[in-house]
């Protein structure tokens, strides 16, 4: 790595391309999620190593509920899967495990099993692991706007000295930080209402590579990326 001290400390990943990969090779769109999830092992493990403090993956859109019902029931068979066997290592390593996005309508039988995984890592100092399940952009922020009015007329908030850092408070993410880098696969340069409030500031990779077919290798290529990047926030550049 070119620059330790400009190691993205959060990088969020939308997992594009499971689909695509497997009907190029002439396989089950099913056989590419189970791919992919090979991969976010991978990355998770290369990203503790590399010194990144949080990754979030988009797994799951609240729009994704529209595909085929088999796909869909599969990808939660996959995630409870993932719950059974990864949650362990992620402990045994002092990796905190999170989930954001709405509840319903989720398994329940898969809500138990992740916050039992949340319970379980909730001390743990390490890697935050993040995963995006049924989340949507656009419903965070309306939710977030739900709860502070509630606030409001119970006397709990001032609407007048509402700040956006106050604001953050009341998204799904209020303890986790704004992702410094974005990293979509599969070369599709849009964000699909992911994390819409949270990457005001980031900066975006895109690789032409398939989900499936990212990995380390690609990983530290998006961050030398990054670390040539001059990240301002809005100022004018120092140099």
């Amino acid at each position: 790595m070119q620059d330790n001290l400009k190691t993205p400390k959060h990088i969020a990943f939308i997992m594009d391309g499971n689909g695509r990969w497997a009907k190029e090779k002439g396989m089950s769109r099913t056989v590419g999620h189970r791919e992919g999830i090979k991969r976010v092992k991978e990355i998770i493990r290369g990203a503790s190593q590399l010194g990144i403090q949080t990754v979030t993956f988009f797994a799951f859109s609240t729009e994704n509920w529209s595909r085929p019902k088999n796909e869909v029931n599969v990808l939660m068979r996959y995630l409870g899967n993932f719950l059974d066997k990864e949650i362990i290592e992620l402990h045994k390593n002092n990796m905190r495990f999170l989930v954001i996005g709405r509840n319903d309508p989720i398994p329940q039988y898969l809500q138990v099993k992740i916050k039992k995984a949340q319970e379980k890592t909730s001390g743990n100092t390490g890697l935050k692991v993040v995963l995006a399940l049924n989340y949507g952009g656009r419903q965070e922020i309306v939710d977030a706007a739900k709860k502070f009015a509630k606030d409001v007329l119970t006397g709990k908030a001032d609407l007048e000295s509402l700040e956006s850092e106050q604001f953050s408070r009341y998204f799904y993410t209020a303890d986790i930080p704004d992702p410094d880098l974005l990293i979509r696969t599969s070369e599709e340069m849009r964000i699909s209402n992911f994390l819409l409030w949270q990457l005001s500031y980031s900066e975006f990779y895109f690789s032409k590579e398939y989900w499936p077919d990212f990995g380390m290798e690609e990983l530290r290529e998006a961050i030398k990326e990054y670390q040539k990047r001059e990240r301002r926030f809005g100022g004018l550049d120092a140099r």
